[in-house]
């Protein structure tokens, strides 16, 4: 499985649009995800909405960090 030409292939195998917008559709599903699990869950949906709405944040943050 650690096989750098097995993890190479099964990259290649996928969509060109899967691996640029991949992450940003996941991003914004959760994020989507926890807005409405604040206007519609009760208290467990509040919980889950502090995670999908901050998570974009959170990622912004630690890129920005990252980066200088």
């Amino acid at each position: 499985m650690n096989d750098p030409t097995f993890s190479q292939a099964r990259r290649a195998k996928r969509p060109q649009w899967l691996r640029v917008f991949g992450v940003p559709i996941v991003i914004g599903v959760l994020s989507l995800a926890g807005l409405l699990s604040a206007l519609l869950a009760g208290d467990p949906g509040r919980y889950f909405s502090w995670f999908g709405v901050g998570l974009p944040v959170a990622i912004a943050a630690w890129t920005y960090w990252r980066n200088s």
